[in-house]
């Protein structure tokens, strides 16, 4: 075997034996300029090598020029790749070992009503957009159909009968008491209808308003 061929094979390094690569995408070649850059003493140099770093990793990434702040992440991946050993003059806030590893905020539950959990997030969004309405049929009409959905989603999740004075209760306290219809001469859809989606038919009362109400059902009340 020739003696150069034979030093080299010596030579071969196996990536068993390598430095862990701490962002592996950008490859090791990019790691060692990384490692090479922190050992340069002169400041003004290492900030003209850093530089240049970031355009090679952009090169490397061009799936992200579209993102937001695109070369805010690429410096902070600089300074993780560096162990944060990097010093150098950075356009953006510079990333820290311990900023990286704070434990973010617990986020709070979204849902003001969290014992109301069933009837959804968007349900206080709609109560309030009823609830800037002028008086009229028209919001009139927004809260049933809110409070229908509202029996739509208890019943989803209890599957059981629930009476509308319940779901009028429940709509009283979400709406802060501005949307009271607990004294209301209309009735809710019926669970079977409300279940099977039926759609409601628009129906003129005596008076020539047009109500919701849902077909099949006679009842004395008018049935939202």
């Amino acid at each position: 075997m020739d003696v150069n061929n034979h030093t080299e094979i010596n030579n071969l390094e196996y990536n068993t034996e390598r430095e862990q690569l701490i962002i592996p995408e950008y490859g090791r070649h990019l790691q060692k300029m990384i490692d090479q850059a922190v050992a340069i003493e002169d400041k003004e140099e290492r900030n003209k090598v850093a530089k240049a770093i970031i355009a090679v990793m952009g090169n490397l990434q061009p799936h992200l020029r579209d993102v937001p702040d695109f070369q805010h992440k690429l410096w902070d991946q600089l300074f993780i790749i560096s162990d944060f050993k990097l010093d150098v003059e950075a356009p953006y806030p510079i990333l820290t070992k311990e900023k990286l590893e704070e434990r973010p905020e617990p986020l709070e539950y979204p849902q003001n009503f969290p014992k109301y959990r069933y009837y959804g997030n968007n349900i206080k969004r709609m109560i309030d957009v009823a609830i800037s309405w002028e008086e009229g049929d028209l919001k009139t009409a927004l809260t049933f159909t809110i409070a229908n959905h509202m029996k739509k989603c208890y019943l989803n999740w209890n599957k059981d009968v629930v009476d509308d004075s319940a779901i009028f209760k429940h709509l009283l306290e979400l709406s802060d008491g501005k949307i009271d219809l607990r004294d209301s001469e209309e009735d809710l859809s019926s669970p079977s209808d409300l279940m099977r989606g039926k759609k409601k038919n628009y129906r003129t009362n005596n008076s020539g308003k047009k109500n919701f109400r849902s077909g099949g059902n006679n009842r004395g009340k008018k049935r939202y």
